[in-house]
């Protein structure tokens, strides 16, 4: 008989009777609580997971997973890319030579990391065709002395495709004259924007002859290979592995986590603090539905002692109010995920608005590695929440369920 009666009595105590707006007041402010604690969360998490993505797709797409290397030039690197490529784990291999220095141009002056690259075989290791906004890497042809700068970059120095600016190597040359430092002409043949400050300012790429020959190298000579590998999170170990089999040539690997590893391991242990901080949030709003129950069942006394005398046992009174609990929990965390997701999926839309609207970046590229706000929903994500929502919704109704049914309908009906 009051197996199906406690569900609707519960569902219909969150509905306001005409003498009593206040409960269902409540029960209404508990339902938005939970639900904007469910949307903060979701919002903060897919935002934690869109740096994370842009992270290792972008910034790492950009930067070596791993690199091999010697102590001197390299002369035979396509023999030590064919030993390279056994390792089952490696996806592909180009060779690099890197000089650092600074780019001047009409006084401006830029520091600069020069990625020398063969343009046929860096396609195959790095991202950076996806990102030329002007020219492109096959413009970097030997002899030429052309360089590709980020946009970032052009802009402080104030040049664009077909300008020439001035490489000022860390080295010194002696004359009769004196010592000078060493400097070369390069010309502009291209501008890439990755969206990360940290390359598109500091980063350049020529061609390996042309740099080979800043190193007074053979034009064939390079400073090591450049390795992509399928699983980026096994290059340290795979890395190591390559260069413990070169060992007797005394070759040594470098990779990723020496380079991006700490920012990689902050974003990842911020996200789970964050996520931790967050979930107190929701638990607030959660266990807001206490006092929330225990002023409908101090304001249903009476229903509950008639209910007891018409027969109801301790066990469908506890279930009474469970399910009304239950009820503004589910609805709290189903209109939470819902806005949530929503929100999540044009939160990087909404701030670019706001950006342009107020005139002021919030992401400088200057600061972050990136200088927009990504976003990335994930489903793993949303169910989480919206379970651990849902759990604490569940634990908060037990103690006020527990205590209606240990009404006494003598001591309740006594002032009815």
């Amino acid at each position: 008989m009051f197996r199906p009666l406690f569900v609707f009595i519960g569902t219909r105590y969150t509905r306001a009777k005409r003498r009593n707006h206040f409960v269902s007041f409540i029960s209404l402010t508990s339902m938005i609580g939970l639900a904007l604690g469910v949307v903060v969360m979701i919002v903060v998490l897919s935002v934690m997971n869109g740096f994370d993505h842009e992270m290792r797709t972008r910034v790492l797409g950009m930067v070596p997973h791993a690199t091999i290397e010697s102590g001197e030039a390299i002369s035979d690197w396509p023999s030590l890319a064919a030993k390279v490529k056994q390792n089952p784990q490696v996806a592909a291999v180009a060779p690099f030579t890197q000089m650092q220095g600074l780019l001047t141009n009409n006084g401006q002056v830029s520091k600069v990391l020069l990625n020398a690259i063969d343009p046929a075989l860096e396609r195959n290791v790095s991202i950076i065709d996806n990102f030329m906004k002007q020219g492109k890497l096959d413009d970097l042809t030997p002899g030429s002395f052309g360089i590709v700068i980020g946009d970032k970059a052009a802009t402080k120095l104030g040049v664009g495709i077909g300008d020439k600016i001035t490489f000022v190597a860390p080295e010194v040359s002696v004359t009769p004259a004196g010592m000078f430092p060493r400097m070369k002409r390069f010309t502009v043949v291209g501008i890439f924007h990755v969206g990360a400050g940290e390359l598109d300012g500091y980063l350049g790429v020529t061609n390996l002859q042309d740099l080979a020959k800043m190193h007074r190298w053979k034009p064939d000579q390079v400073q090591g290979l450049r390795l992509k590998f399928d699983d980026l999170f096994q290059a340290p170990r795979e890395a190591w592995n390559i260069a413990q089999r070169l060992g007797e040539d005394h070759y040594y690997a470098r990779d990723w986590t020496r380079t991006h590893g700490n920012l990689y391991q902050a974003i990842r242990m911020e996200k789970a603090m964050i996520g931790l901080l967050l979930l107190l949030i929701v638990a607030v709003a959660a266990f807001n539905i206490i006092s929330t129950l225990v002023m409908v069942v101090n304001d249903k006394k009476g229903d509950i002692a008639i209910l007891r005398t018409l027969g109801a046992t301790p066990g469908t009174i506890m279930r009474t109010f469970m399910v009304q609990g239950t009820v503004i929990g589910v609805v709290g965390t189903a209109i939470g995920a819902v806005v949530g997701i929503l929100a999540a999926l044009n939160v990087s839309a909404a701030i670019s608005a706001l950006e342009g609207l107020i005139g002021h970046k919030f992401l400088s590229a200057d600061v972050y590695f990136i200088d927009y706000l990504p976003s990335q929903v994930q489903s793993q994500d949303v169910i989480m929440v919206c379970a651990a929502a849902l759990v604490l919704s569940f634990l908060a109704t037990l103690y006020p369920a527990w205590r209606a049914a240990r009404t006494q309908p003598a001591e309740a009906l006594r002032y009815e």
